[in-house]
């Protein structure tokens, strides 16, 4: 995995040496900004970045106006890192496109695993599709279309639709979408899945409808029959 790049954003130089680090032993190359602004500026100079590891805290651009900036730009996976431990921070992360929230202090083994869980997802198999009721998913290009159309999804949002699709039919416990969506033991509540279901029925439109919650458990995919 030594092509893929991580671009590390923290204030803090022994942190960014820390996951640095890391990163590095697991194989992968690694660039290191200091704040948002110098971060916003690697990210548009250097080609190729696959994912995003992310303080909130910093000066002159915090994580948030990072995420923003780069969120109308690109789906690369951006993980957060903060201090805090507060729920609506999570959900606001959610909400901006984070993919992923780690707070310190952390393992830095548990962060290179979810890195490369994530890693994992996004490098795809070029020419894998999944179709339903006239949604289809270019897994390898991470591109979706519905009709003929294509529509824009998050990275999360994609990664939702497609544990949807490759699960047509079957009840899904909002335990299980948690686990295979996010890739590890969420202890929030159920509102950071219902907020991305939200949002991924209101850009599916009308085939929004496919996607049933069960109540007091979860969602279940399932194409209505004309």
């Amino acid at each position: 995995m030594n092509e893929l790049k991580i671009l590390v954003v923290d204030d803090e130089s022994r942190m960014r040496k820390l996951v640095k680090d890391f990163l590095t032993r697991a194989g992968y190359q690694v660039l290191e900004a200091q704040d948002g602004e110098e971060a916003v500026d690697t990210f548009y100079s250097i080609k190729g970045i696959n994912l995003l590891v992310l303080d909130v805290m910093m000066p002159k651009m915090d994580g948030w106006e990072v995420v923003k900036e780069i969120r109308k730009v690109s789906k690369v996976p951006i993980i957060m890192l903060t201090a805090k431990d507060q729920e609506q921070d999570e959900l606001l992360g959610f909400e901006l496109g984070v993919d992923e929230y780690i707070s310190k202090p952390f393992s830095p083994k548990i962060l290179v695993a979810r890195v490369e869980a994530i890693l994992r997802r996004t490098v795809q198999t070029e020419g894998e599709q999944i179709e339903a009721g006239g949604i289809v998913m270019d897994v390898g290009g991470h591109h979706v279309s519905i009709d003929g159309k294509s529509i824009n999804l998050s990275y999360k949002e994609f990664e939702l639709l497609q544990y949807f699709m490759s699960n047509q039919g079957r009840a899904l416990t909002r335990e299980s979408i948690l686990n295979q969506v996010w890739n590890y033991d969420y202890f929030g509540d159920a509102r950071t899945i219902d907020t991305h279901v939200k949002k991924l029925r209101n850009k599916l439109g009308e085939k929004g409808s496919y996607i049933h919650t069960i109540w007091g458990m979860g969602y279940k995919f399932e194409v209505e029959e004309n």
